[in-house]
């Protein structure tokens, strides 16, 4: 081979190469800015996970090629590349920093917004933003100078051709994958998993940033119109809470609190739920199905704030029974005394309608010494909060508790003993008696903290009705394993055991007052009902009509008490997955309507 041979041969190698090279650079800058302002092991981790680096820089690498190839000068698509990528790695950067909350795709359709929010903050340049400015100017010229080759008509078109052809299936196959996604970037070595913004900038920005998109896209149901979706809830009036009816409401979500005494499990001490069985007792109580299992408190949460049983990710203002709440003139509040960032609540709760949500960072940190308050520091301070709210009108109140959250400790009972004896009952081991305590003592702790609450209001000459619900029942050991050891039946497929794994409790009390207002004693068993429903009957209990959204939905758990995103039903008293005519046509009318009022905010409120 002569040298007029080897010249176009390393030349092209030389061109090609340094296109590849300064995409993978862009690819590592973006890296640089992924993490925000956490810890710099986060961004070291990224290379010791082969395939969190690899999800990452191919795309870009395949951006540049397709730029390079439309445009056929290297300086042009590295610049063009380079806007795309760091654009929105900077845009992530800030929003991190102002909101400890990533650039998602579902955000750009709100990128006007965010642009005039961002007004409101100082956006200065760091060393990192300068490295990536620099770094950019430096390739550019590098290309301009010395990667001058343009690709013939003819490889630019099949260049093109091929790196769109790889778009879909990667992107279909890879990273619209939730396994992929969570199993096999798994990077928790540097951040918290339970943080929805940790676990995301743990897998970099441009991976998670098209996994995204799958979340955004919120397909319409099976014969949705828009046209439709407002026909159903024109059936209704939004309607105002009588002057004469208004009552404060004081919302508790219990991390983990079920009533195991009605699993079957024997040897519980008649102390662990003597408190709350008295609150029963005093209360109209009924079971709750949700959604989730020993995780995903969220889901439970925010099914009884929205009224919606199929939910998506919140990145905006979205319609929700709080925001009904609020245009009725109620103060909307609460509480949760753990991180701000857990399932990114700081930013969701404004979205979902509230005025004030104060967490442990802003809040409970100064009343316990900095740690996660459990419910001794977490219940009087929610008591207090509202009686200082109560004073300038009505109020609704909801607070998550997290006292119960597992897992729970393995090794040594710390939560007082003698909650659970199996002796007589069952063979377990230490493992199973510890777990069980624990678990146990806590909510014997929760039940007697519960009731002395109540205590403080029954007497109130304000009206008050106390809301509690369990939101899922608890982590027992891995695989569920101390509850096979038990013999309690979790097997889904059979209706004990389904109501078994989904069900927990829920609690409307009312105080004299509130019970004079309304007369209505509030006492006896309620219905079996989904999360979602769980608002509604509350309304119900009130003497409220609600919202036009709120009285469809009452129409639709008079066929179907209990609906779920598991596909599992209850219609006619038995539970189902295939439903009749009557079930399926009212099922369709509230995922139409609960479509059409997630994605109409404006609208419909």
């Amino acid at each position: 081979m002569n040298g007029s041979q080897e010249k176009p041969w390393l030349f092209w190698l030389w061109n090609a190469g340094f296109v590849v090279l300064s995409a993978m650079g862009i690819g590592v800058l973006s890296l640089l800015l992924a993490y925000g302002e956490y810890s710099w092991g986060v961004f070291t981790g990224y290379f010791t996970h082969p395939l969190i680096l690899l999800l990452n820089l191919l795309p870009v690498v395949l951006l540049m090629l397709l730029c390079w190839f439309a445009t056929g000068r290297a300086w042009v698509a590295f610049l063009l590349t380079a806007a795309v990528i760091l654009g929105g790695s900077v845009g992530s950067y800030f929003k991190l920093m102002f909101r400890d909350d990533p650039f998602v795709f579902a955000d750009i359709s709100s990128i006007s917004t965010a642009m005039g929010v961002a007004g409101n903050y100082a956006l200065a340049m760091d060393k990192r933003l300068w490295c990536v400015v620099l770094c950019v100017a430096a390739g550019a010229v590098f290309l301009f100078f010395l990667v001058q080759g343009k690709p013939s008509g003819k490889v630019r078109a099949v260049g093109a051709a091929l790196a769109l052809l790889c778009v879909f299936p990667l992107w279909k196959g890879v990273y619209a994958s939730d396994d992929v996604y969570e199993r096999k970037t798994q990077n928790f070595e540097y951040i918290n998993q339970w943080s929805a913004t940790q676990n995301y900038i743990s897998r970099g920005f441009v991976y998670p940033f098209l996994h995204s998109i799958k979340a955004a896209i919120d397909t319409p149901p099976e014969g949705y119109s828009e046209t439709g979706a407002v026909g159903y809830l024109a059936r209704f009036q939004d309607a105002d809470i009588p002057d004469d009816r208004r009552v404060n409401l004081l919302c508790f979500q219990l991390e983990g609190f079920n009533d195991f005494t009605r699993l079957g499990i024997q040897g519980i001490d008649e102390s662990v739920y003597r408190a709350y069985h008295q609150i029963e007792a005093e209360g109209y109580a009924g079971d709750l199905v949700t959604n989730i299992f020993a995780g995903g408190t969220i889901d439970t949460e925010r099914c009884f704030l929205t009224g919606y049983y199929r939910l998506r990710d919140f990145r905006k203002n979205t319609n929700s029974y709080v925001w009904y709440l609020r245009d009725q003139g109620y103060q909307t509040a609460g509480s949760h005394p753990c991180y701000d960032w857990f399932y990114n609540r700081r930013n969701i709760m404004p979205w979902l309608g509230f005025q004030e949500y104060v967490f442990l960072e802003d809040h409970y940190a100064a009343l316990s010494g900095g740690d996660i308050a459990y419910d001794d520091v977490m219940l009087p301070e929610a008591l207090r909060l509202y009686r200082e709210k109560a004073q300038n009108g009505p109020v609704f109140d909801f607070h998550i508790t997290y006292q119960g959250h597992g897992p729970y400790n393995t090794d040594a009972v710390e939560w007082g003993g003698g909650a659970w004896d199996p002796a007589g009952f069952y063979d377990v081991s230490e493992y199973d008696f510890n777990v069980m305590n624990n678990y146990l003592g806590s909510v014997r702790d929760t039940g007697e903290r519960l009731l002395a609450l109540l205590d403080a209001l029954r007497e109130d000459e304000t009206p008050v009705v106390v809301v509690l619900y369990g939101d899922h029942n608890p982590w027992l050991g891995d695989g569920a394993s101390v509850y096979a050891d038990l013999g309690v039946n979790l097997d889904t497929h059979t209706e004990d055991g389904f109501f078994n794994y989904y069900s927990t409790r829920y609690v409307f009390w009312a105080n004299h007052a509130a019970k004079m207002v309304l007369d209505n004693d509030f006492s006896g068993e309620g219905p079996r009902l989904s999360a979602n429903y769980l608002m509604d009957e509350l309304f119900v209990q009130l003497g409220w009509t609600g919202n036009a959204y709120m009285q469809l939905t009452r129409e639709v758990r008079e066929v179907l008490p209990v609906v779920t995103s598991n596909g599992y039903y209850v219609e006619n008293g038995a539970l189902k997955q295939e439903l009749s005519l009557q079930g399926s046509q009212v099922l369709s009318m509230l995922d139409c309507a609960q479509y059409y009022m997630r994605r109409n905010f404006k609208e419909a409120m």
